[in-house]
Order: C-alpha cells, then structure tokens, then sequence
C-alpha cells in the first residue's frame, strides 16, 4: 500500500541546512496497524507529509496505493488526497462555525458523486457522538472533538488513515477510545499509520517504525509482542 525508496527530505534555513529525512526506504502492507515511534524532530511529521503529499521529498520515490505520488502534478496531489488518504490532525482543525454533524457532512459534500454514501450522523453514532452531533467544536471537549476529527476522516473511505499524535492532548481514558477506533479501521481493511511520541502506544501496533535523527533505527514487531489494549497505561 505504501513503499519509500531511498527517500530524503532537507530544509534550508539561512546558510543551514537541516535534514528532516535521510534516506528512508519502507514498505507498508494493506490493513496494517502501524505506529511510527521518535521523540520531537525525529522526521516521524515529515514522514506522515511526505505520504500524505502535503510536502514533496527533496529526493527518492515515493509509492501510495500504486500511485507514485512524488512525481504527480499539484492538481493530481490535491485528487490523490482526496481519493486515498484521509488525515486525522492533532490541533483537530474542525470548523468552528460548523455543528460536528456539518463538519462531516462538509466532508462528505466532497464525496457526492460516491455510491453508498454514509450519513454524517450515522458516522458520528459509530464514534459515540450520536447525541452531541448538533454541538459546535467549543461545546465539546477534547476527546469529543478529536472524536468527529475521526468520524470525518472515516466518512471519506479512503483507504489509507494517517493520524498525527491523535492522543497527545487527550487523557488516557479518552486516548484509549481514540486507539479502539483506530485499531477497528485496521481491522476493515484500513491502512493505517499513527505517529506518536509515546512509546506505550507502540506495544499495540502490527508494527513499530522507529525514527531518530531522520533515520529508522528500529523496524518490526512491538519488542515484547503485541499487547492488547487493556494492557495500556501512561
């Protein structure tokens, strides 16, 4: 679903130039749990942009779904995210002005022309806000807002879910709902990729890519196997 070859990211900044990725080369089958694992400025951002196509490597190539994303035009890069891969932010970025149910039917207005289309209440119903659909972002709390985050990037179909730090800002009881719902789409088929700093989460991944310096240090297995989510705690 997703391969990396040999790719490269640098940034220059004044006469200094900062590598964010050096040389990553990974594959990542279809319907895999991924957690990609480092501490801040690690590259484990700039990864989820580069697969994403929200930033362009500085070299190498870069493969999503068979597509070879590093090589399309801007337009084609605005098409590949909206058909392949749906991205779930940390800071949440929900329309203010909007309902949780609006701010998933936004995204679904996007995706009319799809057969079998969810409802956007029905989306949030499956995340456990079935009740608060008709609140606005500043009436919900954290774990609520990360919450239609989630229901509106599960409302796409996208076949690939890429998260950034979902839990960070959300206490452990809420993180561990955010991790279930996770886990459930992994589980339909869903690739999904979570990039976290926190290294208990990593003990529940198919797989743990471990990124230091823009290097992978570490990839495979969870070290003691894979625990179950009940096992968490942070």
């Amino acid at each position: 679903m997703i391969t990396l070859e040999h790719v490269s990211k640098k940034y220059a900044m004044g006469a200094v130039t900062v590598t964010a990725l050096n040389d990553v080369s990974l594959c990542i089958k279809e319907g895999e749990f991924v957690v990609v694992l480092g501490p801040s400025g690690s590259g484990k951002t700039t990864l989820l942009n580069m697969v994403s196509a929200l930033d362009i490597p500085t070299s190498g190539k870069i493969t999503v779904a068979g597509k070879d994303i590093t090589a399309m035009s801007r337009m084609k890069q605005f098409d590949f995210r909206r058909n392949t891969v749906s991205f779930i932010f940390q800071s949440f970025n929900l329309f203010p002005s909007l309902t949780a149910e609006e701010n998933v039917q936004f995204v679904l207005d996007m995706y009319a022309h799809r057969s079998n289309q969810p409802r956007a209440q029905a989306v949030l119903e499956s995340v456990g806000l079935g009740l608060r659909y008709k609140h606005f972002p500043h009436e919900l709390s954290g774990g609520e807002q990360q919450r239609v985050a989630i229901a509106r990037a599960l409302a796409t179909g996208n076949p690939v879910l890429l998260a950034d730090e979902p839990t960070g800002e959300l206490d452990f009881k809420t993180g561990v709902q955010i991790l279930h719902l996770l886990m459930a789409q992994a589980g339909n088929g869903r690739t999904v990729l979570v990039v976290t700093h926190n290294r208990e989460i990593s003990r529940i991944a198919d797989r743990v890519i471990e990124l230091s310096s823009g290097e992978i240090v570490r990839d495979g297995a969870p070290e003691a196997g894979k625990a179950p989510i009940a096992d968490l705690h942070w």
